[in-house]
């Protein structure tokens, strides 16, 4: 009788559903801004991919499928039924995506939701990557945990935490991304494959978790950062300067972003981060994770902590250890954006100048070999952006020139950096748009650049002229602008401390004309290279 109570109750309890029934075709249309004449965009192109469905019918993807998108289609397994999706929400940096029906569930009602996990991955623990053949059955390939590594998958100086995974697996039409699961639950999306090492790189269901408990409510924050670039402390000369002790580890901070949350808390260019949450940095910035090892120090800031909460940094400044409360923030947009996905990039086309606000995508304009190719101030700017940031939101570039009646003389002319106009100085596009609109007295607008001739001389009447002739000829619109946004200003005592801190060591960075920097502090010796991001 036990027995037949025990096999009743065991066929009334709900099974748990199958990871293949939460399987969703993903079909997105990207469209993108070209970089070089932002007022067009670039011929469209297909992505396909996997999503898994969440309860709520939320269809979790990278933010790979959904940037720049222009229309997005879910599609049932056999590839019968589809249904417009919008994107919910979406970190490029973490590289997720959340997608919602855009009207009625249609098809998704027939599908059984999953759920993340709750028992995360561990090394050599087994994971299925699951596809779908174009008839609609699943493909499913078991790999195991190689290792655990913060990587950057989508955004530059991005970096999460993800699975290697090491599995032979076979292409299907549908792999640009594809969920992976663990006991028959959602445990991680799949980024890339290598077929010649046969590894996967997982987005892990850590990074996962926060995501999908931050987009919750329908507010997404996002992950927190310090916004500080570092170096690591290898070199014995150099932990000598900075009188580190033989025993002590950590990270010497090279730069902190204006309007950051380590900028706010009062960190400086010249402190050592020892340890963050307890936790000690080596050398070369790792740290032991009691579950997953070795893991590079970002986790302790993207991974772990969440926006708003206080962490204690302990740092070494001037031979002396102190500890900072630091208040995570979201990182602020450094003064080269390096993305504009679903941004409609700003410009400004005056008289057949062409202005532009300097991004890593623009620079990526100048093919694969860029960071070779593309004009040497510019890449300056990219590399040493404090030399540039007094004064400056964002860099306005003279993209290109229009050889017009009013650029007689200039139509050779790209690649300059504005630094003024009439000499108002140039903080962003908007600042220079508003410059323009002031012509001087003899009607002859002055712009100052960095390079030869340094001034260009521009007719406003003339120009007006040109602009006119320039939207009957169908030249769709002059500008595109955006609203400038406020900066986050650390509170007065941190800025005095910080201020009387800086005089003291004599660590405040000065400026030439040019905007050079001080070299007064010697330089570590290149170590070697471990893919340590520059600003996080």
């Amino acid at each position: 009788m036990k027995k037949l109570l025990a096999f009743t109750i065991l066929l009334i309890q709900p099974l748990m559903a199958a990871p293949e029934d939460s399987l969703v075709r993903i079909n997105s249309t990207i469209q993108k801004y070209n970089p070089s004449q932002p007022w067009e965009k670039t011929p469209p192109a297909k992505r396909r991919g996997l999503g898994a469905l969440l309860s709520g019918n939320r269809i979790l993807t990278t933010a790979a499928m959904a940037a720049d998108s222009i229309y997005i289609e879910l599609q049932s397994a056999d590839s019968t039924q589809t249904i417009p999706a919008k994107v919910a929400t979406v970190d490029y940096g973490a590289n997720l995506a959340i997608l919602v029906p855009d009207d009625e569930a249609g098809f998704l009602s027939t599908l059984k939701p999953t759920e993340l996990t709750t028992t995360m991955p561990k090394l050599g623990d087994a994971v299925d990557l699951l596809q779908l053949e174009n008839n609609g059955d699943p493909l499913s390939t078991t790999g195991h945990v190689r290792s655990m590594k913060i990587i950057s998958t989508f955004v530059n100086g991005r970096y999460f935490l993800a699975y290697d995974i090491k599995a032979s697996m076979q292409t299907s039409g549908n792999s640009y991304t594809l969920p992976a699961y663990h006991k028959g639950k959602l445990s991680g999306i799949l980024t890339s494959y290598n077929s010649n090492d046969q590894l996967s790189e997982v987005i892990s269901a850590d990074i996962i978790g926060a995501f999908l408990k931050d987009a919750a409510d329908g507010e997404y924050a996002g992950f927190p950062s310090l916004g500080l670039g570092t170096t690591t402390t290898e070199d014995p000369h150099f932990r000598g300067w900075l009188k580190l002790p033989e025993d002590k580890g950590g990270l010497y901070v090279t730069r902190v972003r204006p309007g950051s949350s380590g900028e706010v808390s009062g960190i400086l260019k010249g402190d050592v981060i020892l340890s963050i949450s307890g936790h000690e940095l080596d050398r070369r910035g790792f740290f032991n994770h009691p579950e997953y090892g070795t893991l590079f120090w970002p986790h302790l800031v993207t991974g772990l902590p969440v926006m708003g909460e206080t962490v204690p940094v302990e740092i070494l400044r001037e031979g002396n250890t102190q500890t900072v409360l630091v208040t995570l923030t979201k990182a602020p947009t450094p003064l080269v954006p390096v993305h504009n996905y679903d941004i409609a990039p700003s410009f400004l086309i005056k008289g057949g100048l062409v202005f532009q606000e300097l991004s890593r995508p623009y620079l990526q304009a100048f093919g694969k070999e860029w960071a070779n190719r593309a004009p040497l101030n510019l890449l300056d700017v990219l590399s040493n952006p404090e030399d540039y940031e007094e004064g400056r939101r964002r860099v306005v570039v003279l993209t290109r020139v229009v050889a017009t009646e009013a650029t007689i003389g200039y139509d050779r002319l790209n690649s300059q950096i504005v630094e003024s106009i009439n000499g108002q100085p140039i903080a962003g596009l908007p600042e220079l748009v508003e410059a323009f609109t002031k012509a001087p007295e003899n009607g002859i607008h002055t712009i100052q650049t960095d390079a030869e001739p340094y001034q260009i001389f521009l007719d406003e009447n003339l120009s007006k002229k040109v602009d006119q002739d320039f939207l009957q000829r169908g030249l769709p619109i002059l500008q595109r602008l955006y609203k400038v946004a406020k900066v986050v200003q650390p509170a007065p005592e941190i800025k005095e401390a910080v201020e009387k801190a800086e005089k003291k060591s004599g660590k405040k960075r000065k400026k030439g004309k040019k905007g050079k920097k001080d070299k007064s502090e010697p330089k570590a010796k290149p170590g070697k290279k471990i893919n340590q991001p520059s600003v996080k």
